[in-house]
């Protein structure tokens, strides 16, 4: 059975599950629930992706000549992690490699994710140390799924995220879980519009963003903002940001260091496009934020 733990401030709430090192739930002052809450639809709430972020090709692994068979987002998402520290405003949890994670990647490592909370914001680190004797090649990203509409009686269609920079790289195409080519995104200058038809084909994925926040607002038909969250990040390179094609009532919006791999890309794992690598004794921090507000 998993255990779970709540922390508070200033009124807002976060409840974290050791299964997965999962945030399971955020509420604001009034106690409205701001975290999808697993429905039907995608039965998470904000899994932390790890040793891999999207897909490798034929969800394989190469290393030195073997393959290893690891599944998309990696295996951290469904591993019960260790509580090294739990507190009214503080956690942090642990999953280190053991011989099954040495089944689907072949490496020793050890992960922390540290939640902080302060009077409207909360903050998640996910720390990757390498205690071996070679390097460590990996991705890490955050996975956070958002309510969407964010705020009761504003429709779907009137949210937007605006970027805290211009981004004119567009978002590369899905195909088969794997990326294709890059291809525009229908800004309005810093702000992206949101509707469903951006979803038909699967996640927007854009590699080396600009922009290290943005903001997820819901407005009213005058164009005011009825609810607003704050997404931020540091340490991490790339964005995907995600709703089950079809249409369902959440938004992912998920800062990454590293992506699924290339169409037509097959090759040994540490020579995989934009992969992380850390030189042994090495360990590198990746936060993301959530600040609640108008």
């Amino acid at each position: 059975m998993s255990e779970t733990h709540e922390m508070t401030a200033g009124g807002i709430s976060a409840v974290i599950s050791d299964h997965g090192a999962e945030l399971v739930s955020l509420r604001d002052a009034a106690g409205e629930e701001l975290l999808w809450q697993a429905g039907p639809e995608w039965p998470r709430h904000a899994p932390v992706l790890f040793p891999i972020v999207g897909r490798l090709a034929g969800d394989t692994l190469r290393h030195d000549g073997r393959a290893y068979p690891i599944g998309q987002h990696g295996f951290a998402r469904d591993r019960r992690f260790a509580w090294i520290e739990r507190s009214a405003a503080r956690a942090v949890l642990r999953l280190e490699a053991d011989a099954e994670t040495r089944q689907m990647f072949p490496f020793p490592f050890v992960l922390d994710v540290t939640f902080a909370i302060t009077a409207d914001t909360l903050t998640v680190t996910s720390t990757v140390n390498n205690p071996g004797e070679d390097a460590l090649p990996c991705g890490v990203g955050a996975h956070p799924g958002f309510r969407w509409p964010l705020a009761d009686g504003v429709a779907r269609t009137d949210h937007v995220i605006v970027f805290e920079a211009p981004e004119t790289g567009g978002a590369l195409a899905v195909e088969g879980g794997l990326l294709g080519e890059a291809k525009p995104l229908p800004f309005d200058g810093r702000t992206l519009p949101l509707t469903e038809a951006l979803f038909e084909r699967d996640a927007l994925v854009m590699p080396g963003v600009a922009s290290r926040s943005v903001r997820f607002v819901a407005q009213a038909e005058d164009g005011s903002v009825v609810r607003a969250l704050t997404i931020a990040w540091d340490g991490y390179t790339d964005l995907g940001i995600w709703s089950k094609p079809g249409g369902a009532p959440f938004l992912c919006i998920e800062p990454w260091f590293s992506m699924a791999s290339p169409v037509g890309w097959d090759g040994e794992f540490r020579d995989k496009p934009g992969i992380l690598i850390l030189a042994p004794g090495e360990n590198r921090d990746f936060a993301w934020s959530v600040q609640i507000g108008w």
